[in-house]
């Protein structure tokens, strides 16, 4: 019998943990490397052997940083799944900034949209040489304020 059979059925290969989450392989590793995700015990033949809670602990990085959570904000919110010293005000507090992160990128957004339709809206298209969106953004922009 081979070590790796002696491994138990619920225990995943780093492919199978791949697969079951959507994360990248290397992306794994990387979070290993930086403490985001423990590192997993080892089959006698040197594979990485994750459990359920390793896929569960990688869905939740997932789909925080799909939320556009940094990794640390996503270390923080792992304190407190970790029960460490950060309280569920503080993940508010962490959460409402991270939300007027996202509005501000989102007006931003809408800005772009307006003079990307407006640059647009100043070219007939065809075969002139002359264009007035190339014209635009070869132009500095007026400075913010």
């Amino acid at each position: 019998m081979s070590p790796e059979t002696t491994v138990a059925s619920r225990d995943l290969g780093i492919g199978a943990l791949s697969r079951g989450t959507g994360v990248n392989i290397e992306t794994i590793r990387y979070y290993e490397r930086i403490g985001i995700l423990p590192p997993p015990p080892r089959s006698r033949g040197g594979h990485r052997v994750y459990s359920v809670d390793h896929m569960k602990r990688l869905a939740f990085v997932r789909r925080s940083r799909e939320l556009g959570f940094s990794l640390q904000e996503v270390r923080g919110l792992l304190g407190l799944v970790d029960g460490g010293e950060v309280t569920c005000d503080q993940v508010k507090t962490m959460t409402l900034g991270h939300l007027d992160e996202v509005r501000q990128r989102i007006a931003d957004l809408r800005r772009m949209e307006r003079v990307l339709r407006e640059m647009a809206a100043t070219c007939e298209g065809g075969n002139v040489p002359e264009c007035p969106i190339i014209d635009t953004l070869f132009r500095a922009p007026a400075p913010a304020g």
